[in-house]
C-alpha cells in the first residue's frame, strides 16, 4: 500500500495494528521513502484522533462555576 488508506480501511483496524502500521510506515519515511510520508501521516492522524476521543470519554463533568461578581461591587 503506497497510497493513503481510506477512512473505512482505518476504521477496520484495531488500535494495536494501527500503531504497528504507523510505526512501520514512519520508519520507512525516515529512511527516505517519499511515498511513505503520506501513508505514515494518515495512520498517525487516526491514532491521535482515537487517543483524543478515548481521553475525552474518561473526563468527568465539570463542577458548576459560580457567577463572578462585578469588580465595582466591593460588598
Amino acid at each position: 500500500m503506497t497510497t493513503s488508506p481510506t477512512p473505512s480501511q482505518l476504521a477496520s483496524l484495531d488500535d494495536h495494528r494501527l500503531e504497528q502500521f504507523a510505526k512501520g510506515w514512519r520508519t520507512q519515511a525516515l529512511r527516505g521513502d517519499r511515498r511513505a510520508f503520506g501513508v505514515a501521516h494518515a495512520f498517525e492522524v487516526e491514532r491521535r484522533r482515537r487517543l483524543r476521543e478515548s481521553e475525552l470519554q474518561q473526563l468527568g463533568p465539570l463542577d458548576p462555576v459560580a457567577p463572578r461578581k462585578p469588580w465595582w461591587k466591593f460588598w
